[in-house]
């Protein structure tokens, strides 16, 4: 281990010398430099001296970018995050992660650039699932500026799970609503039914019956949703809940069609709840009234005869 810190100081040394100028010598050699710091940084990396590797990688960064080798620069700044990733400092490994990114876009590599941004948000996800989210849904609108769609829908709904998971219903169906124009746009028909699916999950539990119902009728128009069992389904579900009718609601909720879509959608599925204490309207509500008693006959005065 102390031969390999020493050679990592060698490196350091030749580095500095390297970016010194003279009489002779009037520019920084940066390109050489950088050589040199990342030879460094890999000699700390095996001495497991991780901070020292990533103050190198980021010197080779900085010297990358000096002289406007941003792919390069991008990278070393990818490699310190991952020395910060080794010591358990997520939040400060997603920044470098993040502002490599900007610099791959920048360099013509965007979809470098999106990859990254994708292994930032899984590196995040388990500690915070808000900057999780935003990560792929900018990894996926990288994607979608160079008209990669099968790529940022993939993105997109990692974002429309998670938000979900937060119970950030408003988000998650605008999300959703993305993801399945998407999947309509690349004419895979079957996952925009599945998509209906989590939308009208989401609507129910925001409480918003109507656009529940406004995503099956839109729906309609996707070849072959009409008369599936995603549509059947989907129409037993509103039918039940508008009804009050929990046991046609569990029913459906806990059918295979939806205990196995992926998993927060298949939590909201079980924890759905009917209103009004799944009781059922009375049978004049379900034929369009209010709910209230009919009104009772007037007594006729004249009922005993004129005497």
């Amino acid at each position: 281990m102390a031969q390999k810190i020493n050679e990592a100081h060698e490196h350091l040394a030749k580095a500095e010398k390297y970016l010194k100028t003279s009489f002779m010598k009037w520019k920084p050699d940066y390109d050489s430099a950088a050589s040199e710091y990342a030879k460094a940084a890999v000699a700390f990396k095996n001495a497991r001296q991780l901070e020292q590797a990533r103050d190198a990688y980021l010197q080779e960064a900085e010297a990358h970018t000096s002289y406007r080798s941003l792919f390069h620069a991008a990278k070393a700044f990818e490699q310190a995050g991952m020395m910060l990733k080794d010591m358990q400092r997520l939040p400060e490994a997603v920044q470098y992660i993040e502002k490599a990114s900007v610099m791959y876009v920048e360099n013509g590599t965007p979809d470098t650039a999106a990859m990254a941004l994708d292994r930032a948000g899984k590196l995040i996800e388990p500690l915070d699932l808000a900057k999780a989210a935003h990560l792929y849904q900018q990894a996926a609108g990288v994607f979608e500026n160079e008209e990669r769609l099968r790529q940022a829908v993939e993105l997109i709904g990692k974002a429309s799970r998670l938000l979900v998971r937060q119970q950030k219903f408003d988000e998650a169906a605008e999300s959703l609503q993305k993801e399945k124009n998407m999947y309509k746009e690349i004419e895979n028909y079957p996952t925009c039914f599945k998509k209906t699916i989590a939308q009208v999950l989401v609507h129910l539990h925001r409480g918003d019956y109507v656009a529940a119902e406004k995503c099956v009728r839109e729906s309609y128009s996707i070849p072959g949703f009409s008369g599936s069992e995603d549509c059947v389904a989907m129409e037993q579900l509103l039918q039940g809940y508008d009804d009050q009718d929990e046991e046609l609601v569990s029913r459906v909720c806990t059918s295979p069609l939806l205990r196995y879509m992926d998993n927060d959608y298949a939590k909201l599925a079980i924890s759905l709840k009917v209103p009004g204490g799944g009781k059922k309207k009375p049978a004049a509500a379900a034929a369009g009234d209010s709910g209230a008693e009919p009104p009772k006959e007037e007594e006729d005065e004249y009922a005993g005869g004129l005497c």
